[in-house]
């Protein structure tokens, strides 16, 4: 049986310990970091050998979403515009965006990709989002990103359920608390609500005081109500990372309470072995309604790309539009404070 975990790895390549570990505890997925890509070469064979360990519909997931957040980088692979620019475009460009940044990671052995934003932009949505959101028609641009994945071979993972866009602080470094009352928040979940049928989402890791008094990624009352009931989510609910400030409590617990609310699956990203081996220790195993949500996300990572797109005529367009200005660079957040830490 798969744990209901979206595991990472150290480095580059895979120690011997590490598939050890792995092949015991057995996840459903691996996430890659910039830690993990040095080229293409390189990022196909670390692919092939995941696959080779932990079988072929082993789940290998990025965030490549355009922009400042793209794990997929120059110069081995081309540069992509943000969602805020691509929301300033017409709709055709937002399609071929994602039909080739599908292609990239197909090339690369990777099959999931944790895109596209669906956190609606307000004037104090906080830097570590800003930039990543679709200043404009989210939900209708959203759908066209989940449907050109899909079509294109790589399931999409919609972000940040039930929606992130009110917080103004970083989830890296402390738990955001939004103080909007239900009927305001129903803005907030309308482009996940048009999008309720992509195949898997990733919860925000925010406290909505007008719900409950726990993290949303925690709480089986924000999950039951809002996420599964009235936004109407019914594909895989992954945890955004368990690594992050933002939840209390050590790595088992935070799983272990996240699984519990509703959560099919956590992500875990600090690629540490020894958490790799707290992982394994808690003996996890997806319940039988994920299964069915993963044999959905399986049919669609198995289909051949469809979408044919053009990099030159998509550089030309993106090329004429001002990038939004910014310095805060949250990609690598997490990973400097545990270096540091």
């Amino acid at each position: 049986m798969k744990a209901p975990v979206f595991a990472s790895i150290s480095s580059t390549g895979l120690t011997d310990e590490e598939k050890r570990v792995l092949k015991a505890l057995n996840p459903v997925g691996i996430t890659f970091f910039k830690r993990n890509i040095a080229c293409k070469t390189q990022l196909k064979a670390l692919s092939n050998d995941l696959k080779n360990l932990l079988g072929e519909e082993i789940l290998l997931a990025v965030d490549q979403e355009g922009g400042r957040v793209r794990r997929l980088a120059e110069p081995d692979w081309q540069s992509y515009a943000s969602q805020y620019v691509l929301s300033r475009l017409p709709k055709d460009v937002t399609k071929a965006h994602c039909a080739l940044i599908a292609g990239d990671l197909k090339e690369s052995g990777l099959n999931f990709n944790y895109a596209p934003v669906l956190d609606t932009l307000f004037p104090d949505t906080h830097p570590v989002l800003k930039s990543r959101c679709f200043a404009t028609n989210c939900a209708e641009l959203g759908k066209i990103a989940v449907k050109t994945y899909c079509e294109n071979g790589v399931c999409p993972c919609i972000k940040h359920i039930p929606g992130h866009g009110r917080a103004k602080s970083d989830p890296h470094l402390g738990l955001p608390v939004i103080t909007a009352p239900l009927g305001k928040l129903r803005k907030d979940f309308a482009p996940f609500k048009v999008n309720n049928d992509a195949p898997a989402a990733m919860t925000a890791h925010i406290l909505l005081q007008d719900i409950d008094d726990l993290p949303v990624t925690m709480s089986k009352k924000a999950i039951s109500e809002l996420i599964r009931g009235e936004i109407g989510f019914n594909g895989l609910l992954i945890s955004d990372a368990v690594d992050m400030k933002a939840l209390k409590g050590s790595l088992e617990e935070k799983t272990l309470n996240s699984l519990a609310a509703g959560c099919d699956a956590v992500c875990y990203c600090s690629g540490k072995i020894d958490d790799l081996y707290k992982l394994k220790e808690l003996h996890l195993s997806l319940n039988d309604s994920a299964e069915q949500k993963l044999d959905r996300i399986y049919k669609i990572v198995g289909q051949e790309s469809l979408t044919k797109a053009d990099y030159e005529l998509y550089a030309a367009k993106i090329g004429s539009i001002e990038a939004y200005s910014e310095n805060y660079d949250a990609t690598e957040v997490l990973n400097l404070m545990q270096k540091n830490a």
